[in-house]
């Protein structure tokens, strides 16, 4: 033991929650900082996924966006609450917390986009980006008939989610099953939301934006799942790494699944953000109303249009591009900030490079 490291106990130790009953026991050692946290890095890492679910669900209610992506938070939110009790304790039963919700909240952005594919991509669409009608009734619908496809389409997906929820309780219980199901439903999201990127935003600027977002956000949770496959495939590197070299408490930083929680919370939310974007420019309902921002030149926020002057932290309208300067934030311009009608009169004084790129031709 040296000065502020100490060395880690020598036996296996046991805690508050008593003997493990999860079917998993990742690579961190149980309760070498407290009796009452079996996993301290893996438990304490969810508060970013709580920060940024509950953030986005404040966003999306405070933009008045569609309620889906205020469930979409919330779900994110449950991940984060379930993953935290089920690292706290090992225990079995908040292992399907953590687990089954991380199917339940992904299911909602899945129907959410393959619905949307559905309205806007029917299976005629004529090159230039503009729909016909189809001989298929199934997509030429009327707004009723349009709600009654959402509506099948997510009873068919809560039928799925729930014969793998029986399956993964009561037949197998191998944690793979679990992994396939959350890996399916996150492929199905990236890929359906790339397409619609590319097939229907035509605003370089905009277009530009949703790739960055989408592009950093995969990249971070990228960055997370080597994370999560290093701490399963060499746990005893770890182990040994942190036990025989850097002690405790020092020892908590090198956690890698600790560090699949940070990058994952992070990458969920630049891709939340990016599909309220995606979800505004696609359905064109009142997207002048609002304004993509990077705040600090790195986080992504959509917000309402009204806000621009009144934000509390410096901002771009693209990823690293030059601060936007605020000439008098007591006046309101009546120019449209989110591209379409922006002029020199409004009170977000771009520099000349943005301003130049900043031309819409967004549907």
């Amino acid at each position: 033991m040296t000065f502020l490291r100490w060395n880690y106990p020598d036996e296996v130790l046991s805690g508050y929650w008593g003997p493990v009953t999860s079917t998993i026991d990742w690579c961190e050692e149980n309760y070498v900082i407290s009796p009452f946290i079996a996993e301290w890095s893996n438990t304490l890492t969810n508060a970013m996924f709580l920060l940024t679910a509950l953030y986005t669900t404040w966003t999306a209610y405070r933009d008045r966006l569609e309620k889906r992506f205020i469930y979409i938070g919330l779900g994110f939110a449950l991940v984060g609450v379930g993953s935290w009790w089920f690292h706290m304790t090992l225990q079995y039963k908040y292992q399907l917390l953590d687990e089954l919700p991380m199917w339940y909240a992904t299911c909602i952005p899945t129907w959410s986009l393959i619905c949307e594919y559905l309205d806007y991509f029917p299976p005629n669409q004529q090159q230039n980006g503009s729909s016909t009608r189809s001989s298929n009734s199934f997509f030429s619908l009327s707004p009723q008939q349009t709600r009654r496809r959402h509506d099948i389409i997510g009873w068919i997906i809560t039928a799925v989610v729930a014969i793998l929820t029986v399956v993964y309780m009561f037949w197998d219980r191998n944690p793979y099953i679990q992994h396939t199901g959350y890996a399916v439903f996150t492929g199905i999201v990236v890929i359906i939301s790339a397409i619609m990127m590319w097939k229907k935003i035509t605003d370089r600027f905009a277009k530009r934006n949703l790739m960055w977002c989408a592009g950093l956000g995969a990249l971070i949770f990228a960055v997370g799942f080597v994370c999560w496959i290093f701490d399963k495939a060499m746990c005893g590197f770890w182990r040994n790494l942190r036990r025989n070299y850097i002690l405790l408490p020092f020892g908590v930083l090198f956690e890698l699944h600790g560090w699949w929680h940070l990058l994952t919370g992070t990458g969920v939310y630049y891709y939340v953000v990016f599909l309220q974007y995606l979800r505004i420019l696609v359905v064109n309902e009142k997207v002048d109303d609002y304004l993509f921002i990077w705040r600090l030149k790195l986080i992504p926020e959509l917000i309402p249009k009204e806000m621009a002057n009144d934000l509390w932290t410096p901002y771009s309208l693209e990823f690293r591009g030059p601060y936007v300067k605020i000439k008098d934030p007591n006046t309101h311009s009546n120019g449209h900030v989110h591209g379409h009608n922006h002029t020199h009169e409004s009170s977000l004084l771009h520099s000349s490079n943005v301003h130049n790129n900043y031309n819409s031709t967004s549907n």
